[in-house]
């Protein structure tokens, strides 16, 4: 029997296990690396960096990506894929939250190289999905949520 799954249930397990791999693509190469997600809700699932890091510069050339996260368990555990494009989010009060949720960022800044800076995105449109085992051969069967 399929279960129907609903964002609420995502952005909970994204929670639950925020170390997310985010893959980018530059030119014609994939790109992956571990991100600590911020934080995740019903508008997006949440991320910083820095503007000068190379992550950064992919995402603005191309905003599409996947995210992936794994929590161990029986059998091969279980992930959430989300895939959509990025959005950049510049605005005061949410860069306050970040140094109130995170005020190693605010440090973090004040010692980075000059020209460096925050970036903010979310990924707020697209498709996710649960995976294990047990669709391990039918993916394209698992219940998508969109958003």
């Amino acid at each position: 029997m399929v279960k129907n799954v609903d964002l609420s249930e995502c952005t909970g397990f994204a929670t639950e296990n925020p170390v997310t791999y985010i893959a980018t693509v530059e030119g014609d190469q994939p790109r992956v690396r571990a991100f600590a997600m911020w934080f995740a809700d019903l508008t997006g699932f949440y991320y910083h960096t820095g503007t000068t890091k190379n992550v950064c510069r992919q995402l603005r050339k191309n905003p599409k990506v996947e995210l992936c996260f794994y929590a161990p368990g029986q059998g091969a555990g279980r992930m959430l894929r989300v895939t959509g494009k990025v959005e950049f989010v510049e605005d005061k009060a949410t860069e306050e939250r970040l140094f109130s949720d995170r005020p190693w960022v605010k440090d973090l800044l004040k010692t980075a190289p000059p020209g460096s800076g925050l970036a903010i995105f979310r990924v707020a449109h697209g498709e996710a999905w649960f995976w294990t085992m047990e669709n391990n051969m039918k993916e394209d069967q698992a219940p998508r949520v969109r958003f």
